[in-house]
Parts: structure tokens; C-alpha cells; sequence
């Protein structure tokens, strides 16, 4: 069994209270290694080896920096098949996902920002004959990285690369659920022979581990990603002390699908944004509006194609379902689906228990549900699940079901089907998302700004405004006396 270690002050050490927590394989069941159990004085440990180390890692060349973090990034694309089958393991999600997905995005996490490094641009302004201005940026200090257990790698170093190529010092704080890829990164940072204490990384619970880290004085910022409960204790904790915040929280995303939307396109891109890596995305399309002309023919094929998606080991080439990540998830997922029932829905597919076998019999698995006949103002179409449920509703015009797609505490992603330019330009300005896909989904040009409006969460991530967080604005005023 895998016993995981920190990597602090540039070693992979034990927890000094010698304690462990268990990982478990969410396709079996079975627990299959085990994470440090860490607490306060961990912590401490890595905050001194991210201080000690600021001053000189700070003052690097953006050259020396960019050539770190690709060394990274080839190291992690030379550890591919390894890094997807930790991550298939870990997470239950298909290896062909994580294979195709999370570790080549991970690679291109820190490839991009390296090299955007060495693009960004100070700023000067004459204000007359005497007087110049010129501004320039300088990185935080030491930064506090919490990411999220549905892509563990893909999103931890989303956050890692930045922050490191703007110069400062991160302590990581990797989820408790899915802590594996980010203990092969640190192996992968050794060889790399990332400086000692530049980046260290903490494993252990939220609400211990995490919580004393976005506490703590020392941390100059918290970029966090996860759900909006945990996103409002952090933005409370880090307040008093007026910590920079990047939080990407929950989504309750809506996709809509116009008649004359490009059909077969949007019928099998929307089986997709609903129900991939079991809808444990936080840009999955949750709830699915179809204009009333097609909604009968749309609803028909919609259910077919969902019940032909297989559900098996996340290790076999033909699963396209694996398992949710816990048994704790799985009960609020089912919990869902059976208050939907008692509010009027009717369960179109899935909702019953999947009977899996061999080594799957313990293991953490949810049918695809589609469900229609729910109001906007339900609990299924409010609140997020975060898992394959989603809801199906019909609707006449444009502006009926902005106001329906509007009508939740989140803002985070939106998808519009429709071959009609007038249409795309008028919803996308009228929904309150931060990213709007049109006749695609989940299409990522790395140098946009990612991020959602109200309960979604607060700032940008991505290109220079990844960069942009992770550091300071100087502006000097500079005024030549006249010789």
C-alpha cells in the first residue's frame, strides 16, 4: 500500500504528528494507500520553507523560471500513462478521460504560463517634458493554492503554474479525496530540481489543514477552487487581514438548445457536457432547455443515446461512466433524485441503484439520470449536485428562458445551440455567466479570463489575469529636473 508523503523545503517528508488518513479507490471501494493527516505544525514547517526561499526565488530571471516550469511540463508529459492511471484510480473517472484530458492539460497548465512569462509588458506614461511614469509588477510572497478532487491535476496546477511563474512561493493544499497526482508532482518537481521551499505541498483535511493555511499571516493570497460553502468560510477567515482572493466555486450551468440549433451536434455535445467524468465537472450543463418545436424529438433521442452510455471500471477502454468519487457523494447524488420524485419529477433514465460486479461491487457508481417535468424554482434546478443528474425543460422564446436560465444563485458557464447570429449574440449578453459557449462546450483557449458571476465566485484565472493576481502593480512617479 502507498503511503503519501508532504513535500516540503524541497523533500517528501512524513506528517510530524506521524498520521495517516485512508484513500480510497472509488471503483472498488477498497482503500488502496494512504495521506498524511496533517495539521498546524506542517503548515508552519512549509510557510518557513516558502519565506526562506521567497527572497532568492523572487529575484530570478522570468528566463530561469520559464526553464523550471518546462522542465515540469516535459516531465509530466514523459509520466502521462503513470499520471492517468494514478488519476483514473484515485478520482474513478474513465482512463481514457484522464489518458486524453486532465494530464495534457496539466502539462499545457505549466507550459503556457512559462512562456507567458516572458510576454508580459510594463507600462510607461509621459506625463510631460519632466515627468515620467513607469509601472511594474512584483510578486506577493508566499500563496496559498487549494484545489478541488474532480480534476486533481489538471486544476492544481492551473493554479500552481502562475503563481510560481510570477515568482512567488506556494504552499499547495491538494483535496483529501484525490491527493495522488499531486504527490507525483512532487517527485516530478525534485527532478526537475525545482529549488527547495518554491513550492511545497501539504496534504491533508480542509477543514484542518486548509483552514490554518488561509488563516495564517504569512499568506498573501488564496486562490481556491470547490464548492461555494467552503469559497464563503474562506472569503470570512481571509477578510480581517485583506488577503487577494481568486475563488471559482459552484455552478448550476444551463445549456440551451434552439430549433434551429445544428442538431446532431448539439444532441451529442450536450450528452457530453452532462453527463462527462460523471458530471463531476463544474462546468457540466445541468439543466437542459429545448425550444418546445423540438423538445419531443430532442427529449427521445436525448434518453437513447444516455441509456447506450456504458458504465463499468473506469480502467476498461470502453467505459464512458465510471464511479463518483465517494460514498458520501453518492448518497447526497441519490438523495437528489429521490427529492425530485417527491417534487413532481419524472425520472426519464437512471435513478435506480447500478448493480455492479467482480471488483466493482463496492464500488461508487450512479446511472446517468435525466429528469423532466420539474419548476424553474425547484431544488434539483437550484442547487448544485455535481454529479450525472439533469433536467430537462421546454421553452417558447429567447427571452423566457434567459429569465429561467438567469433564475439561480450561480453564473457561472452557459452553452447556446442555434445556427442564428442574432440569437447567439443576444442571449450570450443576456445570461449572467462568466463563460458562454456557442455550438461548442468546453473548449479552452488558455490566455481568456475564466470565472463566474454572483455565487459562482469572485476574480479570473487564466493568461495574464492568472499572472495579474499573483502579483503587485507598482506605478513610479518620476520627475527629471531641468539641467
Amino acid at each position: 500500500m502507498t503511503i503519501l508523503a508532504n513535500y516540503i523545503d524541497g523533500k517528501l517528508i512524513a506528517p510530524l504528528n506521524d498520521r495517516y488518513l485512508p484513500n480510497v479507490n472509488p471503483a472498488t471501494g477498497q482503500v488502496y494507500s494512504q495521506i498524511p493527516d496533517s495539521a498546524s505544525p506542517d503548515i508552519l514547517q512549509a510557510i518557513a520553507a516558502a519565506k526562506k526561499a521567497f527572497p532568492i526565488w523572487a529575484k530570478t530571471t522570468p528566463a530561469y523560471r520559464c526553464e523550471i516550469l518546462l522542465k515540469i511540463a516535459d516531465l509530466i508529459e514523459k509520466n502521462h500513462e503513470k499520471l492517468a492511471l494514478a488519476e483514473s484510480i484515485d478520482t474513478g473517472k474513465p482512463l481514457h478521460l484522464a489518458l486524453q484530458m486532465d494530464i495534457p492539460r496539466a502539462a499545457a497548465n505549466f507550459r503556457f504560463f512559462a512562456t507567458a512569462l516572458l510576454h508580459q509588458q510594463d507600462k510607461s506614461f509621459q506625463t510631460n517634458a519632466q515627468v515620467l511614469n513607469y509601472t511594474y509588477r512584483v510578486p506577493l510572497g508566499v500563496v496559498a493554492c487549494i484545489s478541488p478532487w474532480n480534476l486533481p491535476l489538471y486544476l492544481f496546477t492551473w493554479k500552481i503554474a502562475p503563481a510560481l511563474a510570477a515568482g512567488n512561493c506556494v504552499i499547495g493544499k491538494p483535496s483529501e479525496l484525490a491527493p495522488m497526482t499531486a504527490f507525483l508532482l512532487s517527485q516530478l518537481c525534485i527532478e526537475a530540481q525545482l529549488p527547495a521551499g518554491v513550492l511545497n505541498i501539504v496534504h491533508g483535511i480542509g477543514a484542518k489543514t486548509g483552514a490554518f493555511l488561509v488563516g495564517h499571516h504569512d499568506i498573501k493570497a488564496v486562490s481556491f477552487t470547490g464548492g461555494t460553502a467552503t469559497g464563503a468560510e474562506i472569503a470570512r477567515i481571509a477578510a480581517p487581514s485583506f488577503k487577494k482572493l481568486s475563488l471559482e466555486l459552484g455552478g448550476k450551468n444551463p445549456t440551451i438548445i434552439f430549433a434551429d440549433a445544428p442538431y446532431e451536434q448539439a444532441l451529442e455535445t450536450t450528452l457530453q457536457s452532462a453527463f462527462t467524468n460523471q458530471g463531476q465537472i463544474c462546468l457540466c450543463g445541468s439543466r437542459i432547455f429545448v425550444q418546445k418545436t423540438i423538445y419531443e424529438q430532442f427529449k427521445h433521442d436525448f434518453v437513447k443515446r444516455t441509456q447506450h452510455l456504458k458504465i463499468g471500471n473506469p480502467l476498461d477502454p470502453q467505459t464512458q461512466i465510471g464511479a463518483v468519487i465517494s460514498e458520501k457523494h453518492k448518497q447526497k447524488i441519490e438523495s437528489y433524485i429521490a427529492l425530485a420524485e417527491k417534487e413532481g419529477g419524472v425520472i426519464l433514465t437512471g435513478g435506480k441503484k447500478v448493480i455492479m460486479l467482480g471488483e466493482n461491487a463496492n464500488g461508487f457508481f450512479v446511472a446517468p439520470t435525466i429528469i423532466e417535468g420539474l419548476s424553474p424554482q425547484c431544488s434539483i434546478n437550484q442547487e448544485e449536485i455535481f454529479g450525472p443528474v439533469v433536467t430537462l425543460q421546454p421553452f417558447d422564446t429567447w427571452q423566457e428562458v434567459v429569465e429561467q436560465a438567469n433564475n439561480t444563485p450561480y453564473g457561472l458557464a452557459a452553452n447556446i445551440w442555434t445556427t442564428n447570429l442574432n440569437t447567439a449574440h443576444q442571449v450570450a449578453h443576456a445570461l449572467d455567466a462568466g463563460v458562454i459557449w456557442v455550438n461548442t462546450w468546453l473548449m479552452r483557449d488558455l490566455r481568456t479570463p475564466f470565472g463566474g458571476m454572483k455565487a459562482s465566485g469572485v476574480g479570473r484565472e487564466g493568461g495574464f489575469y492568472a499572472l495579474d493576481f499573483f502579483s503587485e502593480e507598482k506605478n513610479i512617479c518620476l520627475k527629471i529636473e531641468n539641467s
